[in-house]
């Protein structure tokens, strides 16, 4: 008897999970996502949520640790996306009770913490016309690593794409569709797949890169080391990083990143009258809510849309 009961108290989830248990979790967590993103975010909240719980002796993983843990995190002056994003590690404490590493009471604690509440609408970076243009024509394009930095810029600037999305460009993506060249069947955030349609001046300066680097298959865009020469089957999207943050230092823009110029290229095609359906479509969100915090839109005063209804009194 006294055996089972040994047996039963060693099968009670535990209150305070050590780093092998919180690892566990973590490796469930972050393979039941698919988008490489939400890994990599996951990952890296996960990570410092981990670092700051065995900083310090902890009684258990529960509600009031992760309460704690966002107090930390407003201490820091993060933004409120910020701090939502890091509160993933709500996330561990459902896989820790589906393995049975924690009690599904202390789980239901630790998802009842709510995030922080965003107020008001923080504003974006977007780049002009003007500022657009010098940047693609920033790269020196009589070198080889110059003619594939302006063909990486143009394509985010005209097709909208991330930087996972142009490191993962090939051959097989480059398709006619209706008489024009498209990037066809691109797999984006979320396994969501959607089709760009690619400007002739960009068609042109990709073909130039390719032409110079001889390439036939396999990904578009290669790593170019400082002798002048391509190597390698691809590029991660760190480089994509590296390459808009130096041309953007360079025209004095420091803040640039890549993804400032998929806002950019939302905003240009709005401004080109394109309709707010077609734009959803060339960026691929799910929702239009999201596509409209990309195009900046923001409620007019000057022009108000209630000035003119038809019903105002005759002068």
């Amino acid at each position: 008897m006294r055996k089972k009961q040994k047996r039963r108290m060693n099968r009670r989830p535990k209150t305070r999970l050590g780093l092998p248990d919180l690892d566990q979790s973590k490796a469930s967590v972050i393979g039941s996502l698919r988008s490489p993103e939400s890994q990599r975010g996951y990952r890296h909240a996960i990570d410092e949520f981990i670092e700051w719980y065995c900083s310090e002796p902890r009684l258990s993983f529960n509600r009031t640790v992760v309460l704690r843990y966002r107090i930390h995190l407003e201490s820091r002056n993060l933004a409120a996306g910020t701090i939502n994003v890091r509160l993933a590690v709500r996330r561990l404490s459902y896989e820790a009770a589906d393995a049975g590493l924690l009690s599904p009471e202390l789980a239901a604690g630790i998802r009842r913490v709510k995030g922080v509440k965003k107020l008001g609408v923080r504003l974006g970076n977007w780049l002009s016309a003007t500022e657009a243009r010098a940047l693609w024509q920033s790269p020196d394009v009589a070198t080889l690593k110059g003619k594939r930095d302006r063909a990486m810029i143009a394509v985010l600037l005209e097709c909208g794409l991330r930087r996972r999305e142009l490191a993962d460009l090939s051959f097989d993506h480059l398709q006619r569709r209706e008489e024009r060249w498209a990037i066809v069947d691109l797999i984006g955030k979320g396994g969501h797949v959607r089709t760009v349609p690619i400007p002739d001046w960009v068609k042109r300066f990709l073909d130039e890169w390719l032409a110079a680097a001889n390439l036939a298959s396999g990904k578009l865009f290669r790593c170019v080391c400082r002798a002048g020469s391509v190597w390698g089957n691809g590029m991660t999207e760190k480089v994509v990083w590296h390459v808009v943050k130096m041309h953007a230092k360079r025209l004095e823009m420091p803040k640039l990143a890549p993804h400032d110029l998929r806002r950019s290229f939302a905003r240009f095609c709005h401004a080109a009258c394109g309709e707010l359906e077609q734009i959803q479509f060339l960026l691929g969100h799910v929702s239009v809510q999201t596509t409209e915090r990309y195009l900046g839109c923001k409620q007019r005063f000057r022009e108000a849309v209630n000035d003119r209804l038809g019903i105002e009194p005759r002068a």
